[in-house]
């Protein structure tokens, strides 16, 4: 049987995962969301206002008879259109008619999947996808960008099934130090934004295949 091991950045010390809590309005809607990337959960823990340390709680995944769902096997566009179900990237009448019309186009239907796995959307992933929505970035370099981010690939547990094959290590628990993490967090995202607005601003951007002439 394959089992992996995630991490889960939190402020609080106690987490129980359970099936049907969570925010619709997260990246892939309600769900217990965790990373492979320990440094990222710690950044995730502390990324907050505030000045409290935070916790990275650490767990063992049984994907035994489990279906995930990849975004890295498709193209960036299925993954905006799933970000588009859950998130508004746009407060328009004209990004609201649009939306509906790209996760018609370039949506996955999700309903069979008991783990959804692809980039976490940041702060910077909004500075991206505002531009986008405004016809103002190219597809073409619109996957690049979001490696310019550093999003970093995130698991959001969907499903009682899923649930059930996930076990927190109980000796796993790590205390995270606020000051030292929240700054990487804030450099990671400051830097990326620059990055992201010099290629934005550069000749590669030939700003034609862009989110209205996709539909």
């Amino acid at each position: 049987m394959d089992k992996i091991i995630l991490y889960h950045g939190s402020p609080n010390k106690e987490v129980v995962p359970q099936f049907g809590l969570g925010d619709d309005r997260h990246d892939y809607g309600r769900g217990f969301y965790l990373t492979d990337d320990i440094d990222l959960a710690k950044e995730w823990a502390v990324c907050r206002p505030g000045d409290s340390n935070g916790w990275v709680h650490q767990f063992e995944l049984d994907l035994d008879g489990l279906e995930i769902l990849d975004f890295g096997k498709y193209t960036v566009l299925a993954w905006l259109a799933e970000l588009m179900k859950h998130r508004e990237a746009s407060d328009s009448k004209r990004y609201r008619m649009l939306s509906d019309k790209f996760i018609e186009k370039y949506g996955i239907d999700t309903a069979s999947y008991d783990i959804m796995k692809g980039w976490r959307a940041n702060a910077s992933y909004f500075y991206i996808a505002r531009s986008f929505v405004r016809d103002e970035v190219d597809v073409d370099i619109l996957e690049e960008l979001l490696d310019l981010g550093g999003l970093g690939i995130q698991y959001c547990i969907k499903t009682e099934k899923a649930y059930r094959n996930l076990r927190e290590i109980q000796d796993g628990l790590l205390s995270v130090d606020y000051t030292q993490f929240n700054a990487r967090y804030n450099e990671r995202d400051i830097t990326a934004r620059e990055r992201m607005k010099e290629l934005i601003d550069s000749d590669r951007n030939r700003v034609t295949k862009v989110f209205s002439t996709l539909i």
